[in-house]
């Protein structure tokens, strides 16, 4: 039952990620969310998030940031970071996911959807299904319903983690590398 909230991966940090391997394994399109992956809550693209998207692009990454947020906030963080953009976006529904897939051109087994909720980002990629990688939280500070979800999502966590050690005893599996809370 909890399955369909667990991502297919974990990191610390968006920006610890190994993007070359996942180029390798056929990813051509990254789709990300913005508050509490790429920067802090409400902050304008920062150095490292544009020198990201300039790393992505040069490998040949095609990128679209997705957010329940208004467009004043994220058009100018997708101009920043020469993005394309999906505001509104109502997740975890999967319409705008399947959306941004169809906006880079790519197909949903190579898309890759990075995010810090679970129960919006993570949940919305696993509906579309879109391979999903969740990361730590940039900053601690957050909106007072994230908080309380934050709770539920170390249950959920737990679990997943219980689920991935079973998986590694039982023989080698690539799932769930990498650290989270």
């Amino acid at each position: 039952m909890l399955e369909r909230f667990y991502p297919t991966e974990c990191a610390a940090s968006v920006y610890e990620v190994n993007f070359t391997a996942y180029y390798e394994k056929g990813i051509r399109g990254i789709i990300f969310d913005i508050d509490n992956t790429l920067v802090p809550h409400g902050k304008p693209a920062d150095k490292r998030a544009v020198e990201l998207f300039s790393k992505l692009h040069s490998m040949g990454f095609q990128t679209c940031l997705i957010s329940n947020n208004r467009e004043s906030r994220v058009k100018p963080f997708a101009a920043a970071v020469d993005s394309m953009y999906i505001c509104n976006a109502h997740k975890p529904s999967a319409a705008n996911y399947r959306k941004a897939v169809e906006r880079m051109g790519v197909s949903e087994g190579t898309a890759l959807f990075i995010g810090d909720q679970i129960f919006t980002d993570i949940y919305g990629a696993n509906r579309a299904g879109i391979a999903s990688l969740l990361v730590d939280p940039i900053h601690p500070k957050e909106e007072i319903q994230i908080v309380l979800k934050r709770y539920l999502e170390k249950i959920v966590l737990h679990f997943f983690e219980k689920n991935v050690r079973e998986k590694r005893s039982n023989g080698p599996s690539e799932e769930g590398r990498g650290k989270r809370r």
